[in-house]
């Protein structure tokens, strides 16, 4: 048992993943559409010859890369990033969703293991601190850079 890796013509790639799925053939495990590699899609399968008969029926797969990829290239597309990652405390951020839409905030406080981020609004008269989740928030200006 591999995993292969099936080239793709992008933004098809979680469709591909769903038909070579939905095939439902016994030689084959899983398929993988991670959002962070475009035009891929990693697929568990007992061999390669398996899915390079069924790749001719399924539109936008063009086809598999020779050998196997290893459990570790692919074990990092398996677990989630937080979204906080890459936000350090005063940045300049701006609010993208929620009640402050559109804010600008500096980052005071970072939970990590709550996925949240504190901010103080820039606008306001009086400094409030706002906690939003780390996905509710876009780095403007970061001091690290």
């Amino acid at each position: 048992m591999g995993i292969y890796a099936v080239k793709t013509t992008a933004s098809q790639e979680r469709t591909v993943a769903d038909m070579i799925i939905s095939r439902e053939e016994e030689s084959i495990h899983a398929a993988l559409a991670p959002d962070s590699l475009t035009s891929y899609v990693m697929v568990e399968a007992d061999d390669a010859s398996v899915f390079e008969r069924i790749l001719d029926e399924i539109p936008h797969a063009n086809g598999v890369v020779p050998g196997e990829s290893s459990m570790s290239e692919v074990e990092h597309f398996l677990s989630p990033k937080p979204d906080v990652e890459g936000i350090a405390e005063g940045d300049i951020v701006e609010l993208i969703a929620g009640p402050f839409k559109g804010e600008k905030a500096q980052v005071q406080r970072i939970d990590e293991g709550k996925d949240q981020v504190t901010v103080e609004l820039y606008e306001a008269t009086v400094p409030i601190p706002v906690t939003v989740r780390g996905d509710q928030i876009r780095v403007l200006d970061s001091e690290e850079r």
